[in-house]
């Protein structure tokens, strides 16, 4: 393995799909070795009932020039984290990098629907899925970031922070668990800055995901088609734009300047100069801001 973190290592822990693959992904092609989680697998699926598997993350990884290694967990089991974890730390001595993009809630959130109209049992679900499962990562795999100087923790979440504290977003449940991780993030900025590590929020645009591209029953290869249906949806980004806002926080000497900041995966690419897959730069965020919720036609000259 070569490239500027070919001696780290890194758990993305919810990489079986969406911003999770393409975060590990990148951080292979970087160099370093992952360890990918989640609960699909080759041999059972989770209730999203999708083909993708940690298993071909960790084939991916690997393919880019890392070394995946997946490791079925589920995130709300306190003791199959403490056992990744200690895994890590026997197999490596050491985690570099800690991006919790664990998630799961797609299924379970109701668009504009008032708290006493959602269903309840779902979008409790969703916030355990959704805010819990990060909180008991960093609860076991913390110290063994802090072991060596210059750790980096990336909480995944929709929206930064100035974008999420002025707009409502979908209901309840889904505004309160994306704030949620906005907030930890800044927490734990707190914790860890003052013991050599780093904390930050990180959000994609509008990501091409697998299960986006589903919806619109495009591929990765038309997905320009789906215009048609949604002209706005040409901001879109694919999953590697953020993992490659990822790698560069995670190659940066410089990155506790970020420390318990929100970001995105556009601004960024603006700060270290990457570009999506085709060469382009969307700026989702500032896109939504000044043309999709300010009503305009869907132009993205200036924005990608």
């Amino acid at each position: 393995m070569s490239g500027p973190l070919k001696d780290k290592v890194a758990l993305v822990a919810g990489a079986t799909r969406g911003a999770g693959r393409g975060i590990a992904v990148e951080l292979g092609a970087a160099g370093a070795t992952v360890y990918v989680t989640g609960r699909s697998t080759r041999e059972r699926r989770s209730e999203y009932d999708r083909p993708e598997t940690i298993e071909d993350t960790a084939d991916l990884v690997t393919a880019a020039g890392g070394h995946g290694i997946a490791v079925a967990a589920d995130h709300l089991d306190a003791s199959a984290v403490r056992a990744l974890v200690e895994r890590v730390d026997a197999e490596q001595g050491r985690l570099d990098v800690l991006v919790n993009d664990i998630w799961g809630g797609e299924k379970l959130f109701e668009w504009d629907t008032p708290v006493w109209e959602h269903d309840l049992a779902g979008g409790l679900r969703l916030l355990r899925l959704g805010v819990e499962t990060h909180a008991i990562t960093n609860h076991f795999a913390l110290p063994l970031l802090l072991r060596h100087p210059g750790g980096l923790v990336v909480e995944m979440t929709d929206g930064t922070a100035d974008y999420n504290r002025d707009t409502y977003r979908v209901n309840l449940f889904y505004d309160l668990a994306k704030a949620s991780v906005l907030r930890m993030a800044f927490a734990l900025g707190h914790e860890l800055g003052p013991r050599g590590a780093t904390a930050v929020a990180l959000t994609p645009g509008w990501l091409r995901s697998e299960l986006m591209l589903d919806l619109y029953g495009v591929r990765e290869d038309n997905w320009r088609d789906a215009l048609a249906r949604e002209p706005h949806f040409a901001i879109s980004e694919t999953p590697r734009y953020v993992g490659r806002a990822v790698a560069a926080l995670a190659a940066d000497p410089d990155v506790a300047r970020f420390n318990g900041q929100s970001l995105s995966s556009g601004a960024l690419a603006e700060v270290y100069g990457f570009t999506d897959l085709d060469g382009s730069r969307p700026d989702g965020w500032r896109y939504l801001v000044e043309v999709q919720d300010a009503g305009k036609p869907a132009d993205v000259t200036g924005y990608r």
